[in-house]
């Protein structure tokens, strides 16, 4: 049976989930309340964060889910993103609307990669 390994683990999730080489991140947030620019890039932080923990990267990310709490955001959101993620090693993507946790959420970032 393959293994396990829980990063992170808190009492209600873990910050990640290994199982069979994929690394599973929970969504990532940033700052409450300050502009889409700065939770993007504090989410994507928190993303590599993860991954170096978990032994991988961004290089190697499969596919990324992006909740923006308006559309209208998306442009500035993907400003920070194609800054970030690595030209060729782009993953699958969704983005869509969607409510958050709390109103002072306007971006979160799910996240699953392979191990090297």
């Amino acid at each position: 049976m393959a293994e396990i390994t829980r990063i992170g683990v808190g009492p209600r999730m873990s910050e990640a989930v290994v199982h069979n080489g994929t690394v599973y991140l929970a969504g990532q947030v940033g700052t409450p309340n300050a502009s889409v620019t700065q939770q993007t890039q504090d989410c994507l932080a928190e993303v590599d964060r993860i991954l170096a923990a978990a032994g991988t990267d961004k290089t190697r990310m499969l596919m990324v889910q992006i909740w923006l709490a308006d559309m209208a955001d998306f442009a500035e959101m993907n400003a920070v993103w194609d800054a970030w993620v690595p030209a060729g090693h782009t993953p699958g993507r969704a983005t869509g609307e969607s409510k958050l946790a709390a109103p002072a959420y306007k971006v979160e970032v799910i996240v699953t990669a392979a191990l090297p």
